[in-house]
């Protein structure tokens, strides 16, 4: 069924701002031809298809049966890089997102209030509407991100409190042993861990936090909603040192200061 075929059609070809001629001309057909398919006068061929698939890099049966207009555009953006349910043979994840009066993707806040009703309305358009939004310009415009507020001290230094931003992770198996993520779960909702990944051999995630007070601990991956990969943390305040730190300081200071003792009473530095 050709759901979506002639809407996703003219959608891709405005998106890259080209107009009919070019695109026929590209592709080697007919403007009327390809004006008919955008506007569902004639139905599309197989080779037809392969062909408007390859030249926008969009699987088959996503440009028949998926309503592109309605995906933000780092999704559009992941399609184009491959990730695609038809492609992959993987779950495509569809994110709930919100976009500004120039179509740009938002950075939606999820503060500690907000925590608890986030494991229920991840996936619920509303939901994430009513979220706080902002704007880092120095984020990239082709990925996905969402800022979460921490909440206890597992990952000190980073404080409790701070505000994490992530980047979704839409294919688990790309994560790297030891990266920082906040993962969202099925049994503990929102966590923010190191995590090892383990997806291939035991189809899990190990989950590490920074204080070493905290024991490991698995994710299997059936449990777990959603992932988004560290970018960086605001924080009203600096982490505080560690005790090897503060007694690395202290050390300093007290050979300093005796430093200065024996020099005032002219004895010889000890020898090494």
């Amino acid at each position: 069924m050709n759901l979506y075929f002639a809407s996703n059609l003219k959608f891709l070809r405005k998106r890259k701002k080209k107009t009919q001629e070019f695109v026929a001309s590209s592709l080697g057909m007919a403007r009327s031809t390809l004006n008919n398919y955008e506007n569902e006068i004639t139905q599309p061929t197989v080779s037809a298809l392969m062909a408007f698939s390859d030249y926008y890099r969009i699987a088959m049966d996503s440009l028949l049966r998926v309503d592109l207009r309605e995906l933000g555009e780092s999704q559009l953006y992941e399609l184009e890089q491959g990730t695609d349910v038809y492609i992959r043979g993987k779950n495509i994840r569809v994110l709930a997102t919100t976009v500004d009066r120039l179509n740009r993707e938002n950075v939606e806040l999820v503060p500690k209030r907000a925590r608890a009703g986030y494991l229920g309305g991840y996936s619920d358009p509303e939901f994430i509407a009513d979220l706080p939004v902002f704007q880092l310009p120095f984020l990239s415009p082709d990925k996905k991100y969402r800022t979460f507020q921490l909440e206890g001290d597992s990952m000190l230094p980073i404080p409790d409190g701070a505000w994490v931003t992530g980047e979704f992770v839409q294919d688990w198996t790309s994560l790297r042993n030891g990266q920082l993520c906040v993962v969202l779960t099925l049994n503990e909702g929102l966590v923010f861990k190191q995590v090892e990944n383990e997806l291939d051999e035991n189809q899990r995630l190990r989950m590490v936090s920074l204080n070493p007070v905290y024991q490991p601990y698995c994710i299997a991956a059936q449990e777990i909603l959603e992932v988004w990969r560290f970018v960086h943390y605001i924080a009203h305040e600096l982490p505080e040192p560690s005790d090897l730190e503060k007694i690395s300081h202290g050390m300093s200071g007290l050979k300093q200061a005796l430093g200065e003792i024996r020099e005032r009473l002219g004895l010889a530095s000890p020898g090494l």
